[in-house]
């Protein structure tokens, strides 16, 4: 039974840690290039990820447990491998952390302005979210676990809510539109979406290496955002009109929330606070899952025993530097946010992975433990395909898509 509920609570983990602000923009994104087109880049990021992340599995079973990225890369890739790990994934992570604090902040200061009339507060505002996460790491895993089961029951109640109160407002003549070439300019945005390995270190310990447990839990763990998303973009692409005023158009201009564009398309309060408690939930999932990551990444990083005074000094690494940066250069530390989720996801979680068991496989001969499925192939396959996404956010930042 025992086993059971960490095997529900790692499938959850992965689940929440990957539906996060990411969901929010992929209407505004993906949107822009139509339905079909938005399904397609799902799927395909997918395979992509949850492959890239079985491959990240196989090099955690050469490592072993209470280990991260960093023992993994410098295990297989060297001193450069290492260095590139630490700057690549303290950027990636400490980017999402911010987005998530300005992010869960400015909706808890709408929701305290609309309802209390309080003058907004900005980031001050996700003090106590703060607190009480870092408080939830300071006890373990286990707490981090038990609290993101409640707060997942919340996504999916708010996210259920949402699609029944808006599915009879969807127009199918909407998701017939189509435009196949915007699809090569919005890819970065949807690997974003599915950057969940950041949490396979974590629960490789969790699970004391049950290999068959953790395989599993990967698999429906990130197979779940798979269908959340794909109903999310039906229905919001069913209703957000195309162009116009609170159009995907002029949002993906503006880099406007999905969930505030639907709630502006129905225009009711009920719908109004579901739409916040929907985008708060999912962006608080992300972000203990995420936190919970950075922790043991850095305790791994400087080789600290899990000594309460550590412990202490981990949970501080993790939040006070977002925070910071939150209150004082949000909006500017926005825009590299975009920028490090691109080549970040990317190149940290897809094409690291695939290096690390090339290397491992076919240059240092390890054979044991667990081997993720497929050969050279694939291998070439997953990296090729990695450096197609780095290659296209490359040209679209040079306006040359």
């Amino acid at each position: 039974m025992h086993n059971w509920a960490k095997f529900l609570g790692g499938i959850l983990l992965v689940a929440g840690t990957t539906i996060g602000a990411a969901m929010l923009a992929l209407p505004v994104s993906a949107g822009v290039a139509g339905f079909i087109p938005s399904l397609v880049l799902f799927i395909c990021f997918w395979l992509y990820m949850t492959y890239t992340a079985l491959l990240f599995l196989e090099v955690n079973t050469w490592s072993g447990q209470r280990t991260n990225l960093l023992t993994m890369a410098k295990m297989t890739l060297g001193r450069p491998g290492e260095a590139i790990s630490w700057t690549a994934y303290l950027f990636l992570l400490y980017s999402l952390l911010t987005a998530y604090i300005a992010g869960s902040s400015a909706i808890i200061s709408d929701l305290l302005t609309s309802t209390f009339n309080i003058p907004p507060l900005g980031a001050w505002c996700g003090i106590p979210l703060v607190l009480l996460l870092a408080y939830l790491l300071l006890r373990g895993t286990a707490h981090v676990d038990y609290w993101n089961r409640f707060l997942m029951i919340g996504l999916a109640v708010s996210y259920s809510a949402m699609l029944i109160m808006l599915s009879p407002y969807v127009e199918t003549e909407k998701l017939i539109r189509s435009d196949w070439p915007t699809a090569f300019s919005v890819v970065s945005v949807v690997a974003t979406a599915y950057g969940f390995h950041i949490i396979i270190p974590s629960l490789y310990s969790y699970m004391h290496g049950d290999i068959k447990i953790l395989k599993w839990t990967l698999l429906i763990g990130s197979f779940i955002p798979l269908v959340i998303y794909a109903l999310w973009q039906m229905i919001a692409l069913g209703i957000i009109p195309f162009e116009g005023a609170n159009g995907l158009l002029q949002g993906y201009q503006k880099g406007a929330n999905g969930a505030t564009l639907l709630a502006n398309a129905i225009n009711t309060p009920v719908l109004s606070l579901i739409a916040q408690l929907f985008s708060f939930f999912a962006i608080v999932t992300s972000f203990i899952g995420v936190a919970l990551a950075l922790c043991d990444f850095l305790a791994d990083g400087f080789k600290l025993q899990r000594t309460h005074t550590n412990n202490l000094m981990l949970v501080c690494l993790v939040f006070i530097p977002p925070f910071l940066i939150a209150i004082t250069y949000a909006r500017a530390f926005l825009t590299a946010l975009e920028i490090s989720g691109a080549y970040g996801v990317v190149f940290l979680l897809g094409l690291m992975p695939a290096l690390m068991v090339w290397r491992g496989r076919y240059i240092q001969k390890r054979f044991e433990g667990y081997a993720a499925p497929g050969g050279k192939i694939t291998l070439i396959a997953a990296m090729l395909f990695s450096f197609l996404v780095i290659g296209l956010e490359i040209a679209k930042s040079l306006s040359l898509l």
